[in-house]
C-alpha cells in the first residue's frame, strides 16, 4: 500500500489525533485484525477480555507501526499482524504490571485482577501474549516475531535488574539508563523496527529504525519521572508517587549525586523507611528541585529526543517521516 492522498494540513500536527488523522482509515483495518485476533470461545475470558479492551487507550505503538512501514512506502497486512502483536504484548505487560504492583485501577477504571484476582489476570494477560505471537506465528512473520521477542527479553531484563537494584538503592545514572532503555524503551524501539519490517526493507534501515525508537522511549521515561514532580490539579502538590514506591528517578539521582554524605544518608532513609510520610517526602520533592535535579533531567531528555530526531531525519522526507517527528516530540510534550 502507497502512502498517497493524505491531506497536507497547514498547521503543524501537535497533538495526537492530528497525527492519527491521515491515517484513520489504516488505523480501523488493525483494529479489525486486532479485535478478531483476542476472541475466545471460553465465555468468562471472552467477558475479561471484552472488558479489558473496551478502552482503546492512546494507540501510540500501533501509529508508531503504521507510520514507521509508511515511511518505506509499503504498508501491508504483515504491518497490522505487527501492530497487533505489539499491541497484545504491550496490554499483556500492563495487566501482569498491576498484579505485580496490587494495583486496583488502570486507566480511571477497575483493573483486572481487582475484578477477577490475581491468577485471573495472569492468565489473561498470557493469553493475550500468545495469541499475538500466534498471530505472526501463523503468517509466518519470523523478522516481526524476533524483534517483538527480543524486546520481550528486553522488557523482563529491566523490571529484575530494576528489582535488584531497588532492595539498596545503589543506581547510579549509568545503571538507570540500563534500565529504562530495557525496561521502558525497548518496546517502542520494537514499533518502530516492526514496521520498517514488515515494510520488507533491509536489515541496516530495521535496526537504525530500533534505535530511533529506543532514544525516542529513554525520552519518553524522562518525561515520566518528570511527571512525579509536577503539582496535581486537585492536590496543588506533586504526587511522590515515585519515591513513595522507592523507585530511583533521574532527578533523585542526580540530586544523590551531588549531596554531601550526611543529606545522601538522610534522603536514603526518607525513600526506604518514611516513604509515606508527607511531610518527609515534600521536603525531599523540594530538595529535588533545589538541586538542579528536575533541569537535568529535562536536558538529557531533550538529548535523547534530538539524537533520535536526528537519526530520524537520515531518511528521505515523506509525510510518514514527518508524523513520526512529530510522534517523537510528542514523548516529551504530552501532559499526562
Amino acid at each position: 500500500m502507497i502512502f498517497i492522498g493524505v491531506a497536507i494540513y497547514p498547521k503543524p500536527m501537535n497533538t495526537l489525533n492530528d497525527i492519527k488523522k491521515p491515517i484513520e482509515h489504516e488505523l480501523k483495518c488493525f483494529q479489525q485484525v486486532f479485535k478478531d485476533s483476542v476472541k475466545s470461545n471460553v465465555p468468562l475470558l471472552d467477558v475479561i477480555l471484552r472488558y479489558l479492551l473496551k478502552e482503546k487507550g492512546k494507540q501510540i505503538r500501533p501509529v508508531t507501526v503504521l507510520y514507521s512501514a509508511l515511511l518505506f512506502e509499503n504498508l501491508n497486512d504483515s504491518t497490522y499482524r505487527a501492530a497487533t502483536l505489539i499491541e497484545l504484548l504491550h496490554t499483556a505487560t500492563l495487566v501482569h504490571d498491576d498484579v505485580v504492583d496490587d494495583s486496583s485501577h488502570r486507566r480511571g477504571r477497575f483493573s483486572i485482577n481487582a475484578l477477577w484476582k490475581n491468577k485471573m489476570a495472569v492468565l489473561a494477560g498470557d493469553y493475550l501474549l500468545s495469541r499475538g505471537m500466534l498471530v505472526a506465528l501463523k503468517a509466518k512473520d519470523y523478522p516481526i516475531l524476533e524483534i517483538v521477542s527480543e524486546a520481550v527479553k528486553e522488557m523482563s531484563e529491566g523490571e529484575l535488574l530494576q528489582l535488584e537494584k531497588a532492595r539498596k538503592l545503589d543506581i547510579d545514572e549509568q545503571v538507570y539508563y540500563e534500565i529504562i532503555r530495557k525496561k521502558t524503551a525497548s518496546l517502542l524501539a520494537s514499533c518502530f523496527a516492526a514496521g520498517a519490517a514488515s515494510a520488507n526493507t533491509n536489515d541496516e534501515n530495521v535496526m537504525k529504525m530500533w534505535q530511533i525508537g529506543e532514544l525516542a522511549g529513554m525520552a519518553f521515561q524522562i518525561k515520566d519521572d518528570l511527571f512525579d514532580f509536577q503539582k496535581n490539579n486537585l492536590t496543588g502538590k506533586p504526587s511522590g508517587l515515585d519515591i513513595k514506591e522507592k523507585k530511583m528517578t533521574l532527578p533523585l539521582i542526580f540530586t544523590l549525586n551531588k549531596a554531601s554524605f550526611l543529606e545522601k544518608r538522610k534522603i536514603i532513609n526518607i525513600v526506604k523507611n518514611h516513604n509515606t510520610d508527607e511531610v518527609k517526602v515534600a521536603w525531599l520533592m523540594d530538595r529535588v528541585n533545589e538541586s538542579g535535579g528536575l533541569a537535568y533531567a529535562e536536558e538529557k531528555m531533550h538529548d535523547f529526543k534530538a539524537k533520535s530526531l536526528a537519526l530520524l531525519k537520515t531518511f528521505p522526507e515523506n509525510q510518514a517521516r514527518t508524523a513520526l517527528e512529530k510522534l517523537v516530540l510528542y514523548t516529551i510534550e504530552r501532559n499526562k
